[in-house]
């Protein structure tokens, strides 16, 4: 089986490239192969059936501006103006705005639980010990909508295997920051906040899954989720947690947040599946930010390839 990797970059944050400069130098990097990904969990309930998966159109070597895919990046624009933030608000549009003041320093990340080498890292700490990388991902909201975005980030099973995981351990949760004196949407009672969000292990220590700190070339805006976002790109959008202050390994699943409100809607799991609709609307077709029309919507967002293998034997249907 065939992973996609990307060459590690050390970035500090007085070297990242302006935007204006990011399109004309940067040079995308040849995927390369690399070994098989963490085995899949013992513990795991699996049911039956195996759902199938289409075969993702061939991918190319990727040029400048553009994805394995050939698809362009989407502009920065669309990307920082155009934002699913419900601690700031509801109105993607309006989150730009509203999380412009938050303040993302000091930060500190702890990384707890049944670890063996339990940490509390300082955010420049963190971004010293694990050099950024550049990934191209796409980003597929379970609204319908879609971007292609180059992320800066490290993978997070480089600062998992340093806390040596216990035995024990089986999943991985998120805790998000929790200021409602900056972020006015948390002030509303309806959402069960701080925002948490989960994985299992082995999907967490998937090569695929990063901490991002940045984009196209420059630090993580706000509203993308700065100071440290989790990115699963096979994965709908929500499932990455945003200015996370906790990561703790658990032997059960924990609980998330869009399942608690909606769990007919919103699956532990939220792969991206086109043969699973939503109660509330069709997966089948997604609309790409910048584009006219609908695409057709790839199975595990065109990376089945790389995590397939994750979830054999396993009824995505009923494990959503």
């Amino acid at each position: 089986m065939k992973i996609s990797v990307w060459k590690s970059i050390p970035i500090r944050s007085s070297e990242i490239t302006p935007r204006s400069l990011y399109l004309r130098r940067r040079e995308f990097l040849k995927l390369g192969a690399v070994g098989a990904a963490a085995a899949l969990l013992a513990a795991c309930s699996l049911a039956d059936r195996p759902i199938s998966t289409a075969t993702p159109p061939l991918r190319v070597t990727p040029q400048p501006g553009q994805d394995e895919y050939g698809d362009p990046l989407t502009p920065y624009e669309a990307i920082t103006n155009y934002n699913n933030y419900y601690e700031f608000s509801t109105d993607k549009e309006a989150v730009a705005r509203l999380a412009k003041d938050f303040q993302t320093r000091p930060w500190t990340i702890e990384v707890s639980g049944l670890v063996a080498k339990p940490q509390v890292f300082d955010i420049e700490e963190l971004l010293r010990k694990y050099p950024q990388e550049e990934r191209i991902y796409r980003l597929r909201c379970v609204e319908g909508w879609s971007m292609v975005i180059p992320w800066l980030g490290f993978p997070l099973s480089k600062l998992l295997n340093d806390v040596e995981p216990l035995s024990s351990a089986r999943y991985v949760s998120f805790l998000s920051v929790s200021r409602p004196e900056e972020m006015p949407g948390m002030r509303s009672s309806f959402y069960p906040w701080p925002y948490r969000e989960g994985l299992r292990l082995d999907e967490a220590l998937h090569p695929l899954t990063i901490l991002a700190s940045g984009l196209y070339g420059e630090m993580l805006p706000n509203q993308n989720g700065a100071p440290l976002r989790l990115v699963v790109p096979w994965k709908y959008g929500f499932k990455s947690a945003k200015a996370i202050v906790k990561i703790e390994l658990t032997e059960t699943q924990p609980a998330t947040f869009w399942n608690l409100i909606a769990p007919d809607e919103y699956g532990f799991y939220s792969n991206v599946n086109p043969q699973k609709p939503h109660p509330r609307w069709s997966q089948a077709t997604e609309r790409r930010i910048g584009e006219s029309g609908r695409r057709p919507t790839l199975m595990f967002n065109g990376y089945a390839e790389e995590v397939a293998h994750l979830y054999s034997g396993m009824d995505l249907m009923q494990n959503y």
